[in-house]
């Protein structure tokens, strides 16, 4: 019988190579794409197309944050400055140094709640693994895409879930998590990921707005890889 995974398929280049990855080790994937209310739903439509050409199974859900706390909730708040293009690290705009900030793009405990809905779902039909596109290199600081983050879930599903009481290991999987993002891109590329499909920009307009944080990474990884991202930023 074949082995099953949940996979978090956001829409973006990290989700859709995780997603590859899990298939390219022969699991049978399930994807959840979450409809939170963010910014814009130019990703959905990405991880729709994504989950259908690889021809996996994908449910939607809907969950609203009505509380917001972020600027990919809030329309009313502005997307940051990007990032320092020295340090890959928000920087002070007087001092030009980097200081150890958290960006407005943070939406309070998102991976916690994704997770929680994948560990639920991996239960329910007996998946062994919960794959996830975190990366703790190219990325703008969140607490949640941290190795120590996902060391402490798995602890949490061996002691608060009936698989982990009954030895029936479900393993959060974060194959990207210590790749820089040209690294990533050249993985993603030998997987046949199509990356003209994935959306990776803060804001939800026709093309990439080439400025915000997920635009520069995206840019930056695709120049180190020597390879041509189809939006051409």
């Amino acid at each position: 019988m074949k082995k099953k995974a949940v996979v978090l398929l956001s829409g973006g280049l990290d989700s859709a190579t995780t997603l590859y990855f899990a298939k390219s080790k022969g699991y049978q994937c399930y994807c959840l794409i979450f409809d939170y209310d963010q910014r814009h739903r130019r990703e959905l439509e990405s991880a729709r197309r994504i989950a259908r050409g690889i021809k996996s199974s994908y449910k939607i859900i809907k969950i609203s944050l009505p509380w917001k706390g972020g600027a990919l909730l809030d329309k009313d708040m502005n997307i940051p400055e990007p990032a320092n293009r020295l340090t890959g690290k928000p920087a002070n705009r007087l001092t030009g140094k980097p200081v150890n900030h958290i960006p407005s793009t943070y939406v309070p405990s998102r991976n916690i709640i994704f997770l929680s809905f994948a560990l639920s779902y991996a239960e329910s039909i007996s998946a062994s693994a919960i794959f996830i596109g975190a990366n703790a290199v190219d990325y703008s600081g969140y607490p949640d895409c941290r190795p120590e983050f996902y060391r402490a879930f798995n602890k949490v599903i061996s002691c608060g879930t009936k698989a982990g009481v009954e030895h029936k290991k479900i393993k959060i999987e974060i194959p990207l998590i210590n790749k820089t993002k040209a690294q990533i891109i050249r993985l993603g590329s030998r997987l046949g990921v199509p990356f003209k499909l994935t959306w990776s920009c803060y804001q939800g307009a026709k093309m990439p707005c080439g400025k915000c944080d997920s635009c520069y990474y995206r840019a930056k990884g695709f120049k180190e890889a020597r390879l041509m991202d189809a939006f051409g930023l």
